[in-house]
This record gives structure tokens, C-alpha cells and sequence, in this order.
């Protein structure tokens, strides 16, 4: 076989099929392969047509011949071992300067690993981060690699002909050393977990806590959607509200089980940021929310026993929308705050303006206000929290009235809000020069001889015989 094909595609599924196609419409000739045959003749048949620049591919040594030297590879196979699968499969085949880019979900320390692999079998690894469902990856998705610099220049005049375009440019950008696409991609998946559960929760109050049609409330949200509040999550959620169920009368939304599924990255992002030691309140409680809401027979069983929730008085639709797009923006910050961690205790040298330019199309959270985190992290790059910007502090203290009281009326009715109220604690913790935690260290250094600092010798530990101490008194 004559090689002839500028890049490689590896897993035909929904992603790799979409971005395939995409690479194609931009002039490039393909090589597609897929471990199951009939994964193979669908796209065969419904793609790879007379006139067409792709070669399907029956295994991967046929794959590596078909290319162009030095290779470039796409892999698009779930997280997880089907990765290492592939990694080890191709390696006979490779050459020092081939580059092989693992485009799916996988855990950023598994990215760390099959790059020294790559090293010892003798190719080149990328670890990329994907994001734009379906649509974005035919169209154009934001593209997060890391790890191998060279690599990325190579890759790049492909990666910029396919990703999603924005008025700052390409939204594809190196994001750092080692395995910081990944760490990227994953941090990406929490806020969106994050943004999810407000936006749900938001909705359930429009429509049950002040009673709004299914067609007030996509109106509402398609209002919010020419603000603020402006994105692709509240753009879809506006197209949701209303659709009409297929199957019988009123909101296809209303007919669907409050289950919600995961895939994993919500909980890594959670677990990292305990690891890191950094705070991710909203994005802790929508996993853990999304974890409550599979735990259906807990919820019927304690539904039956106490009684619901009463009516939400007080709140009104501009309450909302303050709330909403307060507590966006903790989730935000919280997430930031995790690339710069991670950036720091792994040695990324991740870019968090350029992070925020990635992803301004393209990706699902895509946002109007991510032009200003862009411009907040360009001004000041050691900007220790998004939230202590000027133009987002005014923003906040605006909207901070209206943020309590969602918040506060909800808890009276007895309505969940866990990742509004979690984000409105994670603000009120921050906003106390002075908080809790002394009483903490003081109960440490009484049952363990823990320790604890003064407020006047901040640099000295102190361990005290608490026993033994005479009281205050009123």
C-alpha cells in the first residue's frame, strides 16, 4: 500500500466517526480503523463512499502502512485499558517521530504513564482532551493537548484546520507538560457537572417553586441565554424545557427518570482537589447529587416518610437569574483554582488565559463570560482566585442579595439546592477574615496533641495541657 494518508483515526464510535468526518471536510485524506467489523462497514458504507479521501482499514498494521511518515495517529477508544490496548498493538509499527494522540476521557496519571511507554517503545504521545459531544467534534471541538511540546508544533496546522474557531483564534492551544491535556479536560468535566446541577436546580425552582409552564421556562432561559448568563448549557436547556414528549402528552422532560448517569471524571476532578488540598464545594455537591439521585429507593423510601416540601415564597424570576449566575461563577473559580494546583504540584506550566480561550467554542461549557475569566487571567496570570477579579467582585456583590435569598427560602421549604448552597457557603467561608477552624485546632491539640498557631506568632507551633487550664467565665 502506496501511504497516502495525512492522519489516522482509531475507534469509530459517535466521537471518533464525528471526528473523522471532520478532518475529512477539511481536505485531509483519513485512515480509519476499528476493532469490530461491523463498526468498520457502517462507516464504509455510509461515509467512505466513491470519491471520497478515506481508506478503511482491516487492522492496525494495514492503518500504519496507509500513512504518511512521520505517522499521526487519533486514538478515540474508551478510558481505560481499550487505550493501553491500542498503545501496545501499534507500537511494532511505529517510528521514532510517529505521534499517537489519545483523544478520549482518560484519567490524567494513566496519560503520565503511557507517555513513558511511548518513550521506552520508541514513538511519540499526546494526551488530548475532546470536548463538544456529536456536534462539536463534526464541527469543530475544543482541543486541550499536553505533554510532548514538539509533538503539539507538528500536530498543530491539523489540530487548527478542525477545531472550533472563536473570535480569539483556534480553540486547540498546548496546555501544559506531562499529562496536562487530560488534567485539563477532567477540570472541564467538573465544572460542567457543576454548571449541570445549578442550571437543574434552577429549573425545578421555575417550575415547581414558582410554578412557570414548560414553555415559560424555556423562555425564560431563552431570555437568560441573550444575557449574562449566556452559553451552550442554557441554550439547550431552553430547546429542553419545552420539547414535547413523543410518547404522550406534556414535557418529554417531566416523562424522563430523575436518575442522572456518570462516567467518572466528576468524581476524579473531586478526588484530585482532596488530594491537592483545594476547595470544590459546587462541583463536589453536583457528583455528589448526581450520586443521590441513582440512590432512587433511599429517595422513596425517605419521600414516604416525611413530608415534602412546601411551597417556595418570596423568590422571583430575577432572583434566579442572579443566583444562578453568581454561583457559576464560584464554580468556575473553584475549578480554576484546581488547574493551578494541579499546574504547580505536577509541573504542568498550564496557561489558565489560554485554558479560558480554549474554551470559548467549541466545548460544553462554553460561555460569554469566559471572554472576561480570558481577560481577568491575561491582566493579572498569578491571579490567586477568579472570584477577586474587580469586574466579577462588583458582579458578585451585586448579585449576592438576591443569591441568599434563593438560597435562604429554598432551605425553609425545604427544597434541595445543594450546589447553589454550596457555592454561596464556599463565598461566605472566603468572605470571613476570621472563621471556624480555631475551634477545630483547638479540639486537635486536645485529644492529639496536634498543635496550633497563635494569632500573634503565626510561625510557631504550640501544644497546651487544655486539662489543666483555669476558665473564663462569663
Amino acid at each position: 500500500m502506496t501511504p497516502t494518508a495525512d492522519l489516522a483515526l482509531v475507534g469509530l464510535g459517535v466521537m471518533g466517526s464525528a471526528l473523522a468526518r471532520n478532518f475529512h471536510g477539511r481536505g485531509l485524506e483519513v485512515a480509519v480503523y476499528d476493532r469490530g467489523e461491523e463498526a468498520r462497514a457502517r462507516f464504509a458504507r455510509d461515509h467512505a463512499t466513491p470519491g471520497t479521501r478515506y481508506v478503511v482499514c482491516e487492522d492496525l498494521p494495514a492503518l500504519a502502512a496507509a500513512l504518511e511518515r512521520p505517522r499521526r495517529i487519533l486514538v478515540m477508544v474508551p478510558a481505560g485499558p481499550p487505550v493501553d490496548a491500542v498503545l501496545e498493538a501499534l507500537a511494532p509499527h511505529l517510528d521514532a517521530d510517529d505521534i499517537v494522540i489519545d483523544g478520549g476521557n482518560s484519567h490524567f496519571p494513566d496519560t503520565v504513564r503511557r507517555a513513558a511507554f511511548a518513550r521506552e517503545a520508541g514513538f511519540r504521545f499526546v494526551g488530548m482532551g475532546v470536548s463538544g459531544g456529536e456536534e462539536g467534534a463534526l464541527k469543530g471541538p475544543a482541543m486541550m493537548p499536553g505533554g510532548d511540546v514538539e509533538a503539539w508544533e507538528r500536530l498543530r496546522p491539523v489540530l487548527e484546520l478542525a477545531c472550533a474557531q472563536s473570535d480569539s483564534g483556534p480553540c486547540v492551544d498546548h496546555c501544559g507538560r506531562g499529562g496536562a491535556g487530560h488534567f485539563v479536560k477532567m477540570v472541564h468535566n467538573g465544572i460542567e457537572y457543576g454548571d449541570m446541577q445549578l442550571i437543574a436546580e434552577t429549573h425545578q425552582l421555575l417550575r415547581h417553586g414558582l410554578g412557570q409552564t414548560p414553555g415559560q421556562a424555556a423562555a425564560t432561559f431563552a431570555r437568560w441565554n441573550e444575557g449574562p448568563l449566556q452559553s451552550y448549557l442554557i441554550e439547550i436547556t431552553a430547546e429542553i424545557a419545552d420539547a414535547a414528549d413523543p410518547a404522550g402528552p406534556g414535557a418529554l422532560v417531566d416523562a424522563i427518570l430523575d436518575v442522572a448517569g456518570q462516567k467518572g471524571t466528576g468524581r476524579w476532578t473531586s478526588a484530585t482537589a482532596i488530594e491537592l488540598g483545594v476547595p470544590l464545594p459546587t462541583i463536589t455537591a453536583a457528583v455528589d447529587a448526581r450520586a443521590l439521585s441513582a440512590a432512587r429507593p433511599w429517595r422513596l423510601a425517605a419521600s414516604a416518610a416525611f413530608p415534602p416540601a412546601g411551597p417556595v415564597a418570596g423568590l422571583t424570576v430575577a432572583d434566579l437569574e442572579h443566583a444562578l449566575y453568581a454561583a457559576k461563577i464560584m464554580s468556575y473559580t473553584q475549578g480554576f483554582a484546581l488547574l493551578a494546583a494541579g499546574s504547580a504540584a505536577y509541573d504542568f506550566g498550564t496557561d489558565l488565559a489560554r485554558v479560558a480561550r480554549i474554551w470559548k467554542a467549541g466545548c460544553i461549557i462554553r460561555a460569554r463570560f469566559l471572554d472576561r475569566v480570558h481577560a481577568a487571567f491575561s491582566a493579572d496570570p498569578g491571579l490567586p482566585l477568579l472570584l477577586l477579579d474587580p469586574g466579577f467582585q462588583a458582579e458578585i456583590a451585586e448579585r449576592a442579595p438576591a443569591w441568599r435569598r434563593v438560597v435562604a427560602a429554598c432551605t425553609l421549604a425545604g427544597w434541595p439546592v445543594p450546589a447553589l448552597s454550596a457555592s454561596l457557603a464556599f463565598f461566605d467561608t472566603l468572605t470571613r477574615a476570621r472563621g471556624s477552624a480555631d475551634l477545630i485546632q483547638a479540639q486537635r491539640d486536645y485529644f492529639g496533641a496536634h498543635t496550633y498557631r497563635r494569632t500573634e506568632a503565626p510561625e510557631v507551633a504550640v501544644h497546651t495541657e487544655w486539662a489543666g487550664l483555669s476558665r473564663v467565665g462569663e
